[in-house]
């Protein structure tokens, strides 16, 4: 897609919402942004082609592409069908033009959003991000993307402008559940090492040495190489990802598994102990302090 010819519409300016909408506007895309929180629109003052909308259905007037980074599949299904007796925007989106979602959503839902959109002459790309606020910004983001080749290939160019890693895993949805399950197994090694590195700190030992080893040996992992030091040891938990986020996470890795019939008694595990430690931790925690609650918890 041209940024001479492309006029997008991007709900949800969160985050990583903003820098991504940021990376897009060097490259010289024109932008329709809208976020409940308005405040936000003080973050474009000096961004060229940026314009704030008061609504959705503002933003997708003449738009191209619409892109979703909204927090769940329950807000995106309201927004493109409609709740409560009101309206959805999808019956307003111009008729083959795209509808990427790149938010973690239920990998279920998007397809048969898919199916739906389809029908009206949509476009629907799943195409969810890894990497954090800090490859947010310099637009190093892994993007995973499903939906139709073509499709892809026809998108491709304006994905370049976010991430480094683009890959395409399957049909629309595939990208969800491709997520969904990354984030299971990093939540997992998340959980993992905070234990293990309680326990080691318990019986004595330098948790930053033991941490040397999980490194340098098989125990090495996301959170072992780039949150302990940075994040956990040193008590800062501000990572920028949120507990919360996480526990959503999760529940929708297990939820994709359970529906395809398949043994889940870890992920079950992970979503209890993400659902203790987020209540326990209150709103605003970040993910990285599942370590302080393992901590507290202790026997």
């Amino acid at each position: 897609m041209q940024a001479s010819d492309t006029k997008i519409a991007f709900v949800g300016l969160g985050l990583m919402g903003v820098p991504m909408a940021k990376n897009l506007l060097k490259a010289g895309y024109q932008i329709s942004g809208f976020d409940l929180n308005q405040e936000v629109a003080a973050k474009f003052s000096d961004d060229k082609g940026f314009q704030f909308v008061s609504s959705p259905e503002q933003a997708i007037q003449d738009a191209n592409l619409t892109i979703l980074m909204l927090p769940d599949s329950t807000i995106i299904d309201a927004l493109l069908w409609g709740s409560n007796g009101s309206a959805g925007i999808a019956t307003q989106l111009s008729k083959d033009s795209y509808l990427m979602d790149m938010s973690s959503s239920s990998p279920i839902s998007s397809k048969e959003n898919n199916q739906k959109l389809e029908k009206l002459g949509i476009k629907f790309i799943d195409a969810p991000v890894s990497g954090g606020v800090k490859k947010a910004i310099d637009g190093s983001l892994a993007i995973i993307v499903g939906g139709k080749k073509e499709y892809f290939g026809e998108i491709h160019s304006l994905l370049e402008c976010m991430g480094k890693s683009i890959v395409h895993v399957g049909d629309a949805g595939a990208a969800h559940a491709v997520k969904a399950l990354n984030n299971y197994v990093s939540a997992a090694g998340l959980i993992a090492a905070s234990e293990a590195l309680n326990a080691a700190n318990k019986f004595g030992l330098d948790p930053h040495v033991v941490n040397q080893v999980f490194n340098a040996s098989t125990g090495r992992n996301n959170t072992t190489e780039n949150k302990v030091e940075n994040f956990m040891l040193n008590d800062a938990f501000n990572s920028g990802f949120s507990l919360a986020l996480m526990r959503k996470d999760v529940q929708i890795a297990l939820n994709f598994i359970e529906n395809m019939n398949c043994y889940a008694n870890l992920a079950k595990q992970c979503v209890l102990t993400a659902k203790e430690a987020d209540e326990k931790l209150g709103k605003g925690a970040d993910h990285t302090a599942m370590f302080d609650y393992v901590r507290s918890a202790a026997l």
